[in-house]
């Protein structure tokens, strides 16, 4: 299987300026975002091991392939709980787990139904995306010791996008209509997440419109390699809007 390269990560000015200095990592206020920013990095790192796991369960020819990305899961989850307590801030694993409730329900019923197409989209297509469009921008303004982290995973994260993503293109004739459906009902719920946590990024410095741009280039770009065309890819990218 193919692997994508991870772009490296240009220092930019950010529409606000934020790039002009980075946040000052000791006061209570980034702490406190900090809690909730943590707990979703570590959550949505449990989330994806437990959903590598389940994926597992619907094509046991490929189980352990997953189970070795369910491996690098938890290795992340561990560094991103490492970067917690260098900054002696308490992650709100209570926010975290209500933030992924619904994207983690959806999951869960698409299991149950057996719809490995479903699945793949929210794991390996969109929860990856979030994720490599989150740690980029997160780079940029992190404190040296969850930079270092970040740039490790970032390259990790890559390779599950791939995975589901070429499972995806080999099935596309197969699974297309159940993808454009899935993607009507999950898309949603990336912008509304987003949204739910823009004060908390801004406290650390992350534009809430450069977040959404970064996550659309990489979901987009994912789309186009799957071999869907640019009307298709257009109609699936306008249910982030409407």
């Amino acid at each position: 299987m193919p692997i994508l390269e991870s772009p490296e990560v240009a220092v930019v000015d950010s529409p606000d300026g934020f790039s002009s200095g980075l946040p000052d990592f000791t006061t209570v206020s980034y702490k406190d975002a900090y809690s909730r920013i943590n707990a979703i990095v570590i959550e949505g790192e449990q989330e994806a091991h437990d959903n590598y796991i389940s994926i597992g369960t619907l094509i046991p020819e490929q189980a352990e392939e997953l189970k070795k990305l369910a491996r690098m899961e938890l290795k992340h989850m561990r560094g991103f709980t490492a970067c917690g307590k260098n900054l002696a801030v308490e992650p709100d694993m209570q926010f975290a787990k209500q933030f992924f409730s619904s994207l983690h329900g959806n999951f869960q019923e698409a299991l149950k139904d057996g719809k490995l197409t479903t699945c793949f989209l929210i794991q390996a297509i969109l929860i990856e995306a979030f994720a490599i469009s989150a740690y980029h921008v997160y780079i940029r303004v992190a404190d040296p010791f969850a930079k270092k982290i970040t740039e490790g995973v970032v390259q990790d994260e890559y390779l599950h996008l791939n995975y589901g993503q070429e499972w995806l293109k080999a099935n596309l004739e197969n699974c297309k209509e159940e993808l454009m459906e899935a993607n009507k009902v999950n898309l949603p719920l990336i912008k509304s997440m987003l949204d739910q946590v823009a004060e908390d990024a801004s406290v650390l410095h992350m534009d809430k419109e450069e977040l959404m741009e970064e996550f659309m280039i990489a979901y987009q770009d994912s789309l186009t390699e799957m071999g869907l065309d640019n009307r298709e890819i257009a109609r699936m990218a306008l249910a982030a809007v409407v």
